[in-house]
């Protein structure tokens, strides 16, 4: 990987929010659908890769983000950003991925038979778009443009206002994070509502960033917070669930990510999208210098790769400044045989949850 110090400041936020994503997917995998207790009887605690042999594989989470800023820079203007990213879906789609949020897989059937961007997205208020948002916080330095990239990358797979509310809210994270040295509720919390104001159609979403709020205020922990909010037996899909537990995670430990994703990942449920997202947010601040190494080095990808991130990182970084800056390459037919690998051991990890520890 290239050392953070050779890296410019905006290419260190994207680096890092990449592969803080790829982490933070990693390492909750393993977790994913078990509730708290459970998971904790059964894995221990999520400090170090655990999905085989104390390695970690990346899931949708981070391979949607890496399709984000594929688009991004793909495409020759914002406009024809959702028809870059529903190709790449397709195409994502053809490769047999393990795992497909139901709202996104429909999407990309629409889109493979020939709907256009316009028309592919369905009724959903999942966490999908949610999950591959922090890099786009990270990758785009204006943020008047930033509500228009995540509404055209957000509409494409899911129309429900609430999913768009809550990728938005990943990204200006994402955003704060890399651009602030000290992030906090108060902060944060103003600029939200810059780009998403208090309206009737807002106000789901602003009753759940206000019980973040009064959490944050109280000292509670985000377990406690998540317990509280989502119930026993983890954070759900829904995206007014797994925003808010991520960005109370995130806000309690902002430059932190050791602490960070232990503590969504704890919260049990949707932890592969929960820890992608506080990863992608945490990383956009520190750089990929913040991500512990031997989370990094234990990923075990191919072919995107740490290196392959990297790059890929770099070049969305400085593609706002330069008007050449192609997308790395890998080669399509490793990812069939990856992705087989894959399944092979999400099912072996569904077969043990079979057996005890209840």
């Amino acid at each position: 990987m290239t050392p953070a110090a050779t890296l410019a400041p905006h290419e260190n936020a994207v680096v890092g929010s990449l592969l803080g994503t790829a982490v933070g997917d990693a390492l909750g995998l393993p977790y994913e659908g078990l509730a708290p207790e459970r998971a904790r009887r059964m894995l221990g605690e999520p400090d170090r890769h655990r999905l085989v042999f104390h390695r970690g594989m990346i899931s949708d989470d981070t391979e949607h983000s890496c399709m984000a800023l594929q688009a991004l820079l793909r495409a020759e203007s914002d406009d024809r950003l959702a028809r870059e990213f529903g190709k790449l879906l397709v195409r994502w789609l053809m490769m047999v991925p393990a795992g497909a949020g139901m709202a996104t897989a429909r999407a990309g059937l629409k889109l493979a038979i020939g709907f256009s961007p316009s028309a592919s997205g369905v009724a959903s208020a999942g966490n999908g778009p949610a999950m591959r948002a922090a890099v786009l916080g990270a990758a785009i330095a204006d943020l008047d443009r930033l509500p228009r990239v995540v509404r055209s990358l957000t509409t494409l797979t899911h129309t429900d206002l609430r999913a768009e509310q809550g990728a938005l809210a990943v990204a200006i994270a994402a955003a704060h994070a890399r651009s602030t040295a000290h992030p906090t509720g108060e902060s944060y919390f103003a600029m939200v509502e810059e780009f998403i104001p208090r309206e009737e159609s807002s106000r789901e979403f602003h009753v759940a960033c206000e019980q973040v709020r009064e959490s944050l205020g109280r000292g509670e922990r985000t377990e406690e917070f998540a317990r509280r909010t989502c119930g026993g037996r983890g954070v759900s899909g829904y995206v007014l669930q797994t925003v808010p537990v991520a960005l109370h995670a995130w806000l309690s430990h902002p430059r932190d990510l050791a602490a960070a994703l232990p503590a969504v990942i704890r919260c049990g449920g949707d932890t592969d999208s929960t820890g992608a997202i506080v990863g992608g947010i945490v990383g956009a601040g520190t750089g990929p210098d913040g991500i512990p190494d031997v989370w990094l080095n234990g990923l075990w990808e191919w072919p995107r790769g740490v290196a392959w991130m990297t790059e890929l990182a770099r070049r969305a970084a400085r593609a706002e400044s330069e008007t050449s800056a192609p997308c790395p390459s890998f080669s399509p037919f490793a990812v069939l045989p990856r992705n087989a690998v894959f399944l092979s051991i999400v099912l072996a990890h569904g077969f043990r949850r079979l057996l005890p520890p209840y």
